[in-house]
């Protein structure tokens, strides 16, 4: 009686820990097949995934998700945006909106993944908006040109 009792425990100690690694690994987090970036400003931040993704072998095969990010921002504190190492790895550009101009900066592969950005500028005004690119070369017209293949964004929504 003693062995059935032992058995029957030593299975309810395997089922219940099977349960409970299968349920540990079905609820935890699933990494997303594509990149997130992050913006952060005021105690608030936003994390979105790709606006557009395109296979960098074929730039026409493309996914759109028109998934934009919204942050809000004051003139007092700057966005701090963060890029995942699947993009920092990789030569990418930062394009911020401002309300006259825009501004193009450009990151060598393995140079940066965090970038702090002024929500106002003397001479451009106040920003409206982020971009995240990941530039291929493309022909066209018997040229090579940077294009971007991937594309996150995120817009600021002032107080």
């Amino acid at each position: 009686m003693k062995r059935l009792i032992a058995a029957l425990v030593a299975v309810v100690v395997i089922a219940t820990t099977a349960t409970g690694v299968l349920i540990w690994r079905m609820s935890g987090s699933h990494e997303s097949e594509y990149p997130e970036i992050s913006a952060y400003s005021r105690g608030l931040s936003a994390r979105v995934g790709p606006y557009r993704y395109c296979n960098v072998l074929n730039p026409t095969e493309c996914t759109v998700f028109e998934q934009q990010g919204e942050l809000p921002v004051s003139e007092r504190e700057p966005v701090q945006l963060s890029v995942p190492e699947a993009i920092g790895k990789a030569p990418w550009v930062l394009l911020r909106q401002y309300d006259d101009s825009d501004v193009l900066e450009e990151f060598r592969p393995d140079s940066r993944l965090a970038v702090t950005i002024p929500t106002v500028d003397p001479r451009r005004g106040k920003l409206n908006g982020i971009a995240v690119l990941l530039p291929t070369l493309i022909r066209l017209d018997g040229e090579e040109v940077p294009a971007p293949h991937a594309e996150w964004s995120v817009r600021t929504v002032w107080s």
